[in-house]
């Protein structure tokens, strides 16, 4: 019996038609030249290939004696008719790009909750696209996988499995399983395994007691210090994520409705900008979130004075583990929305990230993905109900007004049923008092943002999906690109001046020559040095004076000469593109 951990199934106790609990995304695809016939057909065909390398999609929950404690998994077989279905888009989805016809089909499905009596996922095949811009024909799908099976690193050790590197797909190394399936539990068996696993959380517990909480206490002690929660922001102080998060529309119950909007940025322009900044991928996606919210609330009028915080998952799971639940965990970030300064905002961000990461480097060791479960589903409803209906989340003060996650994905193209992916949007979860959720998924060279919100609480997503791109242009400006001439135009340049300067030394050594040369002889050629300082004149004669006459007509000819083909060679070189200047008029 593989029973649930008590985070997994925490959001499964979670759900309520307010707030499903599944994770997913939007993808679009290119259909390969020449494809005749549904891509649904075609998808499910290549999902009964891969299903035997895919456990998480072959199983179902198995309900423990009066929910008593956290279910279990047990063997299923899906139903490919009842898990990939197939959703027309309207006739506007033609026009352009369909997006918006997309992000208004994902707010209509994202709000409809997995049947818990099947396997926790399925795949809607959206229909009705415009072709690509090379005639391609196009489909999206949009996917839903529940949390309580899936966390972000796992969807994405689940799409290696489903995803292909190339279109013809690959030879598949399946070996016939020889464990016995299980397709249901007895009582006895349950409830054997559930006191034999609350007896092992408990003793688990009592054996790292100690050290939990020496690291909390030591922690915990670190945090305050540099806290702006107690005594206030001292002058000087380091940036601190222990505060209370201002109150904005993000921070109340959500409804049953959801708006949706992705976006798309160049990942490697995105990383040479921070590498010129000195900082990570991470730091510039909670900068450009906290830069287009900002922009957001100022458009609204509502902009708090004080920081907006990020709710931002952090991941427990050890490097090679590929198992399909949930090892994570969530930080707090400041996103420095209260400053104006682009520059600024960047060192907030940065200093926010290094103080979660001091802090959590510690913790990661103790936070716990399991614990023991016993009356866990009654207790966790009970409150989940009561938190909804009072509508706590509008009286309460809240610890964070958004969620951002950045999960890394394939720096190459991908391929499903042979049909190219070419945009992963990422579907995510809103909950009570945080009304807004930001993921992020790079794929091959772009940052495909996915944003998630309550329909209430901000029903113009859209706007806030365009403020991220102008956000964007807004970094570039932090490195604008040096301003170089045309190339060559520096070395023709070089080039011309070389020569004329060695047409005119040319041309006032010939002059010189024939002075010296003339009727005055040697004592004209001693004086020359002299008449360069000006004292020729005065003491030659008129002998040195007829022959400095006909000298300065030689260097004056041969002068003119040179600076005429000095300007003959700058008109033939190549220029810089420049706006001419206004003729005069005569």
């Amino acid at each position: 019996m593989k029973r649930l951990s008590g985070l997994d199934a925490t959001f499964l106790y979670l759900e309520t038609p307010e707030m499903p609990m599944h994770v997913g995304a939007l993808n679009v695809f290119e259909l390969p030249a020449g494809f005749k016939g549904r891509f649904v057909t075609a998808l499910r065909r290549h999902m009964a290939e891969r299903l035997p390398l895919a456990p998480a999609l072959r199983r179902r929950l198995w309900w423990m004696p009066l929910n008593l404690a956290n279910p279990a998994w047990v063997d299923a077989e899906p139903d490919l008719n009842e898990h990939i279905a197939e959703y027309k888009l309207p006739k506007s989805a033609k026009q352009g790009d369909g997006m918006a016809a997309l992000e208004a089909a994902i707010g209509e499905l994202h709000v409809k909750l997995l049947d818990r009596k099947r396997p926790l996922w399925k795949f809607w095949v959206l229909e009705g696209l415009g072709p690509s811009p090379e005639g391609r024909r196009r489909v999206g799908l949009y996917s839903q996988l529940h949390h309580a099976a899936v966390d972000g690193q796992a969807a994405v050790a689940l799409g290696q499995v489903i995803l292909d590197l190339v279109p013809s797909g690959r030879d598949l190394d399946i070996k016939p399983s020889k464990r016995e399936k299980t397709f249901r539990l007895g009582v006895p068996e349950m409830l054997r395994g559930v006191l034999a696993n609350e007896a092992k959380q408990v003793a688990n517990i009592v054996k790292s007691l100690p050290d939990t909480v020496g690291t909390i206490a030591s922690t915990a002690g670190v945090v305050l210090q540099k806290s702006q929660l107690l005594g206030g922001k001292k002058k000087g102080a380091k940036v601190s994520n222990v505060t209370l998060a201002p109150r904005t529309v993000l921070n109340q119950s959500v409804t049953a409705g959801r708006a949706f909007a992705g976006v798309s940025l160049p990942l490697a322009e995105l990383k040479a900008i921070g590498r010129a900044n000195d900082a990570t991928i991470n730091d510039m996606v909670l900068l450009i979130c906290s830069t287009a919210l900002r922009r957001y609330f100022q458009q609204h009028g509502t902009l708090p004075r004080k920081s907006l915080i990020a709710a931002v998952p952090i991941s427990l799971r050890e490097k090679g583990d590929t198992t399909s639940d949930n090892q994570a965990s969530m930080s707090l970030i400041s996103l420095g929305t209260h400053l104006a300064d682009l520059r600024k905002r960047l060192a907030h961000v940065k200093a926010a990230t290094a103080a979660m990461k001091s802090t959590m480097g510690s913790l990661k060791s103790i936070l716990p993905t399991d614990f023991p479960s016993l009356g866990a589903p009654w207790l966790i409803e009970a409150a989940t109900a009561l938190y909804g209906k009072a509508r706590l989340a509008e009286k309460i003060p809240q610890v964070a007004n958004v969620a951002i996650s950045n999960v890394p994905g394939p720096p190459v193209p991908l391929f499903m049923a042979g049909a190219r992916m070419k945009a992963n949007y990422p579907t995510s979860i809103v909950v009570h008092g945080m009304a807004l959720n930001v993921t992020v998924h790079s794929y091959e060279d772009q940052l495909d943002f996915g944003v998630m919100a309550d329909a209430q609480a901000m029903p113009d997503v859209r706007q806030l999906a365009n403020a991220m791109q102008v956000a964007f242009d807004d970094l570039r400006a932090l490195n604008p690109p040096p301003v170089t001439a045309a190339p060559g135009v520096a070395e023709t340049g070089r080039a011309v001046l070389g020569q004329a300067r060695r047409r005119l030394a040319g041309v006032v050594s010939d002059a010189m020559k024939g002075v010296a040369g003339s009727a005055v002889g040697r004592s004209v050629s001693r004086a020359l040095p002299d008449a360069a300082r000006g004292v020729v004149g005065a003491a030659v004669g008129q002998a040195v004076k007829t022959a400095m006459q006909t000298a300065t007509r030689t260097a004056t000819r041969g002068a003119t000469q040179a600076a005429l083909d000095t300007v003959a060679l700058v008109t033939r070189a190549p220029r810089a593109s420049a706006p001419s200047a206004p003729k005069r008029r005569r």
